[in-house]
């Protein structure tokens, strides 16, 4: 088959083409049908991203670009990219029982969840400024908008408006930056940029500090995390999921992208940028979550805190800390969605509670799913030998690797201060005396619950696969 047109090959970009064109049928699907589609458009949904998520894996092997460099797709963006539609995908599962409610029936989101994909994958293959900005947009906006998808809820209101106000003001930023960089280097793409940054001009430094500010709001990074505690909370449970899901694998991705190739010339100055946001996230995370009471917001500056030891591994500048980046990302997804199918099982009576307190005596009232929580939360806090302990292994060898042992040692101490609320929360549902009883796990929560509990705790026995896998993605940058 022929794939070109006006000089510029299509194959690298199908897996987007499928997915814009088949959310594009989906509403149509949905318009015409109504709010009784809602159940049919999600499933079709899921179908679609699996889809999308197997073409990208059929792309033939190596680095393909189109659109002048502007679009890459190497191994890195490909294990980033299947990465996110797999998040994308588990939070559509996730989401049906609220889709399944008669007063919360709405198959817009599920339309909006495919466009952020589009978005994503479009972010993760940006080989120029131009491609972020617009992939980082197209996710964003429809980020906006399902975070306030519960019109009669105010919270979600709330949070929807938090959210906008301030993503529009670090797209401002990030554009800001840009157009510095593009000022004092004369080019957009990636490959220029890194030919004509040798110098490190101060202009030039000025653009890159913009730059990754837009950049840390997109993956809630300190000092620009503001929004994440309350549109967390305020948003319903499954889009949280998603939020803390699939939009942080593709700003990480693009975090990493674009320190690595478009200024691996002047690896020191946005290093100290990026060691400060990583202490920063990692204290912020750990002390911030210890007073909390609601579950969600503790989710919220877990995440922080998660990007923080994430960030430690690009500090590196090396291919070992783009692999340990690569593999925390992976884990966290693992981690985090399996988490959030516990939140979303926390139902008396047909509503959901999100107190840390309605978890008591959970072991009591109902043992499996109170062991696979706290499998996920010793998971989270590092303790061997579950997949969450091996993540952040990966980042502090990096970052030994590469001479950086103050900040391995910081990592290490607010990893022991962050496991401090993840132990209270197992001390809760193990020692407490028990809360009434949840309703019953509907089927698709226990699934997503199994693999990514089972993932966590066996993934010491056979890591090979992800870490080879994370290391030929990493190489690939380079």
């Amino acid at each position: 088959m022929n794939f070109e047109t006006a000089g510029y090959s299509l194959l690298p970009i199908m897996p987007e083409l499928v997915l814009v064109i088949g959310s594009m049928l989906l509403l149509m699907v949905g318009a015409y049908g109504g709010q009784r589609t809602t159940g049919l458009v999600t499933t079709l949904a899921v179908a679609l991203l699996v889809l999308t998520g197997a073409l990208e894996l059929m792309l033939p092997a190596g680095r393909l670009v189109t659109f002048g460099g502007s679009f890459i797709v190497d191994d890195f963006a490909r294990f980033l990219k299947v990465l996110a539609l797999i998040g994308s995908a588990v939070t559509l599962i996730l989401s049906s029982e609220i889709m399944s409610n008669p007063s919360r029936r709405m198959f817009e989101y599920s339309i909006l969840v495919l466009l952020s994909s589009v978005g994503m994958m479009l972010l993760i293959s940006a080989g120029d400024l131009i491609m972020l900005y617009l992939g980082l947009e197209l996710m964003s906006l429809a980020l906006y908008v399902v975070a306030a998808s519960n019109r009669e809820d105010a919270k979600s209101n709330e949070a929807g408006m938090k959210y906008f106000i301030l993503g529009a003001l670090s797209s401002g930023m990030l554009l800001y930056g840009c157009s510095l960089i593009y000022g004092f280097t004369g080019t957009v793409q990636f490959a220029g940029i890194a030919a004509a940054a040798k110098d490190g001009s101060i202009g030039l430094i000025f653009g890159l500090v913009f730059l990754l500010a837009g950049l840390c709001f997109k993956v809630s990074a300190v000092p620009f995390h503001m929004w994440t505690p309350d549109v967390y909370e305020g948003a319903p449970t499954p889009v949280t999921a998603f939020f803390a899901s699939a939009p942080k694998v593709a700003g990480l991705a693009v975090f990493t992208r674009v320190t690595l190739t478009a200024f691996p010339e002047i690896v020191p100055q946005w290093q100290q940028i990026v060691v400060f946001v990583a202490i920063a996230s990692m204290a912020l995370g750990s002390f911030a979550a210890i007073g909390q009471k609601n579950i969600k917001r503790l989710m919220a500056y877990s995440a922080i805190g998660h990007i923080g030891f994430a960030l430690v591994g690009l500090s590196a500048g090396t291919v070992e800390g783009a692999q340990g980046v690569i593999v925390y990302i992976s884990i966290y997804v693992a981690m985090t969605l399996g988490a959030f199918s516990v939140i979303l099982a926390m139902r008396r009576n047909g509503l959901h509670v999100e107190n840390i307190s309605d978890f008591a005596g959970l072991s009591r009232t109902n043992p499996a799913l109170a062991f696979f929580f706290a499998m996920l939360l010793f998971s989270m806090a590092g303790i061997p030998p579950l997949a969450g302990f091996f993540a952040k292994f990966y980042v502090f060898m990096a970052a030994i690797k590469a001479g950086l042992f103050a900040l391995a040692v910081i990592g290490v101490v607010t990893s022991v201060v962050g496991a401090y609320y993840y132990l209270l929360i197992i001390k809760v549902m193990y020692f407490d005396e028990p809360a009434p009883g949840i309703d019953r796990m509907r089927l698709e929560l226990r699934g997503v619950l199994a693999v990514a509990g089972l993932f966590n705790m066996l993934f010491f026995l056979y890591p090979a696969p992800l870490v080879n896998a994370a290391s030929a993605a990493a190489k690939s940058l380079f």
